[in-house]
């Protein structure tokens, strides 16, 4: 069974970059879909980005397009999420997820990790 555990969030000012790990333990995600989704205080489970790079696929979400990047370090059993040019609504707890389906909706998911917390102040 994989877990997961995010890392990197922080408090940083509109404009700066963050860049939060995904790391994977149990077993290689090498096959597997990983996405990063967000929460807002009082708002849904937002899809921010997804990965399965066995098949070459990556797919963003509009609010992120241009600004944010998914990679993977394969030797570290990794997952990344460059954030770039961060806004004020950006701000939310950030949460990857892991799985066999390419699928930019929550419920595809059944590997979580317990999420990171991003705050960007304007």
């Amino acid at each position: 069974q994989v877990s997961l555990v995010e890392s990197g969030g922080g408090l940083v000012q509109a404009g700066d970059s963050l860049k939060l790990s995904c790391a994977a333990s149990g077993r290689t995600i090498g096959n597997y879909a990983v996405a990063w989704f967000r929460q807002a205080a009082g708002q849904g489970r937002e899809f921010v980005a997804v990965g399965r790079w066995s098949s070459g696929n990556i797919l963003y979400g509009d609010p992120v397009k241009g600004r944010f990047t998914i990679s993977r370090d394969n030797a570290k059993n990794t997952v990344y999420l460059q954030m770039d040019n961060l806004k004020p609504e950006d701000t939310a707890v950030y949460y990857c997820a892991a799985g066999e389906i390419f699928s930019r909706h929550a419920n595809g998911y059944r590997i979580w990790g317990q999420g990171t917390q991003v705050t960007v102040s304007s």
